[in-house]
């Protein structure tokens, strides 16, 4: 089963019906009913888990804009495509620089815990590999370990989100898969099913055009658990989401798998029409 699901064999148009298990990295057997929107989610899941062996670009492959967020959030995520059409708040320019300074993060102690409605500000995004994440100085991460996993995240709305984005990012990056795993996603039979089956899976190299974060919404929140859906900008013309939660333990927000080693379980990424009801959020 890879880290995105495609939901649980009901027989509807929207699901597998072969009822196939899928691997790590990448969707096996994943068939639609709707072509355009099937094609757009398994991009989405094949960008998150194709590892990429070529030098990394200086720039992102594309820069599409998007929609300015709206003053409250919905409950759930709405579907089918469109493009976003204005620049996020507090967007701010990819930089190839030193990592987080170490101060801020995990270390603060009393961080704003107002739910984000705009774009965070005063963020750094930087590659990581392929991809644009997210640092802030004072939501995380403040921690670069020598392996290269982020980590210390606020304990905060907004350190969670950096978190998760973050989490994401590196968890595609072959070279830091394992650690990541190890090091930033909560122990269970999740992890033990995600992390043998990284092991085992050779991956394609992910090819065309690379998708960037572009927006999240945060679906419920509390001090020891953020549940949130995360927006990715998958071509010119779709924007998909994806559920992510995580949990804070052991002094920073780590994620959750589900136990067929999936963030989302049976929650299927889906594709949206706008971004109402989602904070605009991402890289140059």
């Amino acid at each position: 089963m890879g880290l995105f699901s495609k939901g649980p064999d009901t027989g509807s148009g929207d699901d597998d019906a072969g009822g196939e298990g899928t691997s790590f990295w990448q969707e096996r057997g994943f068939v639609a009913s709707a072509i355009v929107v099937g094609a757009v989610v398994v991009c989405l899941l094949v960008w998150f888990f194709a590892r990429d062996t070529g030098t990394p670009t200086t720039q992102p492959t594309t820069s599409p804009s998007t929609v300015v967020p709206t003053e409250q959030p919905t409950e759930e995520p709405s579907v089918p495509p469109a493009t976003p059409t204005e620049e996020p708040t507090g967007t701010t320019t990819p930089s190839s620089g030193p990592t987080a300074t170490g101060i801020g993060g995990c270390r603060l102690k009393h961080p704003d815990q107002t739910i984000p409605r705009v774009a965070p500000p005063a963020v750094n995004w930087q590659f990581e590999a392929d991809m644009l994440i997210p640092l802030q100085q004072q939501g995380g991460p403040a921690v670069t370990d020598r392996t290269g996993v982020r980590s210390c995240f606020a304990h905060s709305p907004t350190g969670a989100v950096l978190a998760a984005m973050v989490l994401l990012g590196q968890i595609r990056n072959p070279d830091l898969t394992d650690y990541v795993l190890s090091k930033r996603v909560l122990p269970g039979p999740g992890r033990n099913r995600a992390a043998a089956e990284a092991r085992t899976i050779t991956t394609p190299r992910n090819l065309g055009q690379v998708p960037q974060f572009t927006g999240f919404k945060m679906i419920d929140y509390l001090p020891n658990r953020a549940i949130m859906s995360i927006a990715v900008q998958v071509d010119d013309r779709n924007v998909a989401a994806l559920l992510v939660t995580m949990a804070w333990s052991g002094g920073d927000w780590k994620a959750v798998l589900q136990d067929d080693g999936t963030f989302n379980g049976a929650v299927a990424p889906e594709v949206l029409q706008s971004l109402d009801g989602y904070v605009g959020f991402r890289g140059a």
